[in-house]
C-alpha cells in the first residue's frame, strides 16, 4: 500500500511504495516533468523489478495553481510536503508586482530546510567554457536560513530605517560615523560639493537602506555538521569553509571559527585541519623539532608578531601535537581534511585549482555565487540539480535550479536535466541508490552518444538534436 516516508531515530524510513508530492512547474515545467517522471519510474522499475514503486501525488503552486484555485501557494501544498517529508518541484513563476510568498522561501521557513544542497559534476561530452571541466566534482552545502537571505531590510527614507539610524547615532556613534550619508550634515556637505562643480540642486535628504546579516553558532553548527557528516559517509576527501571573514569578522569570520569548532567537537577522531597537517608533517620530517620552530614554519610572519601572538601559535602547535596518538605518524593522511578559503579567492581557484575542492560549506550569499559559477563550468544551470533539506526532521524538497523559460513552453524542446538530476539526488537521499546509479548511467550514455537537446546540440560537433521527451527516452535506453 502507498504510504508516507517517516523519520525515525535511525534516519528515514522509506516504504516500498512511498507517496511523493510533486509540482510540475510553470512555463516549460510540464514538458520537463513528463520527460523526468518517465525516467524516474523506469529507473525504479529496472532497479527493483516491481518490488518498489513511487506513487506520485501532484500538488499545486505558481501559475497553474492560481489559474485553478486563485491561490499562488495553497496551504494544502505546504501540508502535503510537511506530511510526506520528501518531494520534488519544477520551476515556478513569481508574478510581477509581488504579493506572493516565494514557494522556496515559504517551504524553507515552514519546514526549516536549512541546507541548500548543490552537487556539481561534469558529464563527459557536455560543452563547457573551461579547459578541464572534468576536474569539477564538488558538493555545496549552502546555509539556507540566515545571512542576508533572512530578508531583514528597511528601505531608505522610511521611518523604520530612520529609527535604526537614530538608534545607532545615539548608542553606537563610532559605527554610525561609518555610514557615509547617514545624517543631514553629511548630505548637506555633499550638496556643497555638487554646487562647487556646477551641478544643479537636487534633494539630498537622508536615504540609507539598512540590512541585517544574522549569523548564529547554532545555524553554523547544523550546516557544517551536515556537510562533514555527508563527506564522511560518501568518502569525500575534504570540507572547505568558504567565507569573507577577513572583512566581516564577527559574521563570516565567526562562521569560519565555529565551523572548525564543530569539526573538533563532533568529529575530532575523523578529521584534521589544514594547519594541523602542516604541524604533523613538520614533526614527522624532524622528530626533534621544537614547538617554537614548528610554529615558525606554519606561520610565515611569526617573527613580526607580538610576543602574545607568538605564544598563541606555539600553543596551537602544542594542542595539535597532543593528538599524536590518534593523528601522528601519518594517520592524519587518511582523515577528512577541514580547511577554509576566502570567498573571492574561492571563485578564482575553483577555476584554476578545481581538484583541490570537494565538499564546500558556505553561508547563503557566497553559496549562491559559487553554485552558479560552478554550474557554468560544467555546462550551465540547465543541468544543475538542487535540494533544500532538513537532515534532522527528514524534510527535503528537490528542485529545478533554472527558470520557467515561458517562450519555450509546450514546445518539447528544453533540457530536462536539472529536474532529472534532482530526482537522482532524491532517490539517493531515500536510499534507493541502485535507481539513482541507473539515472547517472543513462545520462552519461545519452550525452556520450551525442544525443542531446538543443542547448547542447548547438555547441557539439556531430550531435543529434533531441526533443525534451526524446532525451528522457535516450536516458532510459542507456540505463542498459
Amino acid at each position: 500500500m502507498p504510504s508516507a516516508i517517516t523519520m525515525t531515530p535511525k534516519g528515514l524510513n522509506v516504504p516500498d511504495q512511498p507517496i511523493l508530492p510533486f509540482i510540475e512547474g510553470d512555463g516549460t515545467g510540464p514538458d520537463i516533468w513528463r520527460s523526468s517522471v518517465r525516467v524516474f519510474d523506469a529507473a525504479v522499475e529496472k532497479a527493483y523489478g516491481g518490488k518498489r514503486k513511487i506513487t506520485w501525488q501532484e500538488v499545486l503552486a505558481g501559475e497553474k495553481s492560481f489559474n485553478k484555485t486563485g491561490d499562488w501557494l495553497p496551504q494544502t501544498t505546504l501540508d502535503a510536503f510537511k506530511q510526506y517529508l520528501v518531494g520534488i518541484k519544477g520551476p515556478l513563476t513569481t508574478p510581477i508586482g509581488g504579493g506572493i510568498r516565494s514557494l522556496n522561501v515559504a517551504l524553507r521557513q515552514i519546514l526549516d530546510l536549512y541546507v541548500c544542497l548543490r552537487p556539481v559534476r561534469w558529464f563527459t561530452g557536455v560543452p563547457s567554457p573551461v579547459k578541464k571541466p572534468q576536474d569539477v566534482d564538488m558538493v555545496i552545502f549552502r546555509e539556507n536560513t540566515e545571512d542576508i537571505y533572512a530578508g531583514i531590510e528597511y528601505a531608505g527614507g522610511t521611518p523604520e530605517s530612520q529609527k535604526i539610524l537614530d538608534f545607532m547615532a545615539e548608542h553606537f556613534p563610532k559605527e554610525f560615523a561609518k555610514i557615509r550619508f547617514g545624517s543631514d550634515e553629511k548630505c548637506a556637505a555633499w550638496q556643497k560639493v555638487l554646487e562647487g562643480i556646477g551641478s544643479p540642486h537636487r534633494d539630498t535628504t537622508v536615504e540609507v537602506g539598512i540590512g541585517f546579516k544574522p549569523v548564529s553558532y547554532l545555524g553554523t553548527e547544523r550546516l557544517v555538521h551536515s556537510a562533514i557528516g555527508y563527506a564522511l559517509k560518501n568518502k569525500r576527501k575534504s570540507v572547505t569553509l568558504v567565507h569573507k571573514g577577513n572583512i566581516m569578522k564577527f559574521t563570516e569570520g565567526a562562521f569560519r571559527e565555529w565551523g572548525y569548532k564543530v569539526a573538533a567537537n563532533f568529529y575530532r577522531g575523523q578529521t584534521v585541519t589544514e594547519r594541523e597537517t602542516w604541524i604533523f608533517g613538520n614533526k614527522e620530517a624532524n622528530p626533534d623539532l621544537s614547538n617554537e620552530a614548528n610554529a615558525k614554519m606554519i606561520e610565515p610572519g611569526y617573527e613580526m608578531m607580538t610576543p602574545d601572538q607568538q605564544r598563541k601559535v606555539v600553543a596551537e602547535v602544542e594542542t595539535a601535537l597532543k593528538l599524536w596518538p590518534t593523528h601522528g605518524d601519518g594517520k592524519w593522511k587518511s582523515m577528512l581534511l577541514i580547511k577554509d578559503t576566502i570567498a573571492d579567492i574561492t571563485l578564482q581557484q575553483v577555476l584554476t585549482r578545481a581538484k583541490e575542492f570537494d565538499v564546500l560549506a558556505t553561508m547563503n550569499l557566497n553559496g549562491d555565487y559559487i553554485s552558479d559559477a560552478l554550474a557554468a563550468q560544467v555546462g550551465g544551470i540547465g543541468i544543475a540539480p538542487g535540494a533544500n533539506i532538513n537532515y534532522i526532521t527528514g524534510h527535503a524538497i528537490f528542485e529545478a535550479t533554472h527558470g520557467t523559460a515561458p517562450k519555450y513552453a509546450n514546445k518539447d524542446q528544453v533540457n530536462p536535466g536539472s529536474v532529472i538530476l534532482s530526482g537522482e539526488m532524491m532517490l539517493r537521499y531515500m536510499g534507493w541508490t541502485e535507481a539513482a546509479d541507473l539515472i547517472i548511467k543513462g545520462i552519461d550514455g545519452a550525452i556520450a552518444a551525442k544525443t542531446v537537446t538543443y542547448d547542447f546540440h548547438r555547441m557539439m560537433d556531430g550531435a543529434t538534436k533531441l526533443k525534451c521527451s526524446e532525451f528522457g527516452q535516450a536516458i532510459i535506453k542507456h540505463m542498459g
